[in-house]
């Protein structure tokens, strides 16, 4: 650890702090602290503006954490040696918050889209947000949306997201754009592949997984929009700062 730049030594130790204090302790404090900190969609009465910034420290299980932190180790601390703890920061808190907003706007189209639908046959909003709400339905609500429709409604209103990935991949690709010729492997594809090209077929796959929800590497469960945005919100500041030069001194640290 001593070998860390403290930032990344600090995110290590505040996201360990967050899974053992909701994780290990016991199944009820876990599930309450899940809804308090969890992102939650906005309409649901579970949700907290809190949650935009508290969910990238949450951790669904060891194999969750292990990996986000791995890969913050890896990826972050370079970066963080280069910018200083405060642009690190702010970089690393960004593609988290890019990740949030784009996921929830996805969830947002999709609700939006499907409610109409039944508002159009004639159900009141309020009522298809309260059955939403209790994690219930009306039947006649087959008759006007598909059985497709119906699950991809109640996946994106009542959809809990935890985890730092959204933030990593904001820092995989700063990694991609500093170091690209980096040589990266897969654990189960032991074949060096430059950062340069690593980095972009990783956003693919999850690219096609969000439109297809076939899954390649990760669970089924993986909020693949959440990716792409912290992905997105990293590349258009990596862009911003590159094509502007930007003041290296407005980040001391």
């Amino acid at each position: 650890m001593r070998a860390l730049p403290d930032i990344v030594k600090q995110l290590i130790v505040i996201n360990a702090l967050f899974f053992v204090g909701t994780f290990l302790i016991n199944p009820g404090i876990t599930a309450i602290a899940t809804d308090l900190l969890a992102l939650h969609y906005p309409s649901n009465n579970r949700f907290g503006i809190w949650q935009i910034v508290t969910h990238m420290f949450m951790h669904g299980g060891v194999t969750h954490i292990l990996f986000n932190m791995f890969g913050l180790w890896m990826f972050g601390s370079p970066l963080a040696q280069m910018w200083g703890k405060n642009k690190f920061l702010f970089f690393y808190i960004s593609a988290g918050l890019g990740a949030a907003i784009l996921q929830l706007a996805m969830n947002y189209v999709q609700v939006s889209s499907i409610t109409e639908q039944l508002v159009a046959a004639g159900f009141s909003e309020s009522s298809v947000l309260e059955l939403l709400q209790t994690e219930r339905y009306s039947t006649a609500w087959q008759a006007v949306i598909s059985e497709q429709e119906l699950m991809q409604l109640y996946t994106s209103f009542n959809f809990s997201m935890v985890g730092a990935s959204g933030a990593l991949y904001g820092v995989l690709v700063a990694f991609a754009f500093l170091f690209p010729n980096a040589e990266l492997m897969l654990l189960f594809l032991p074949i060096p592949i430059k950062a340069k090209y690593f980095v972009p077929g990783v956003v693919l796959l999850d690219t096609i997984s969000a439109l297809t929800g076939r899954s390649f590497f990760s669970p089924s469960n993986t909020a693949f929009i959440a990716h792409i945005g912290g992905a997105l919100t990293g590349f258009i500041i990596m862009w911003y700062w590159k094509r502007n030069q930007f003041n290296q001194n407005r980040w001391d640290a």
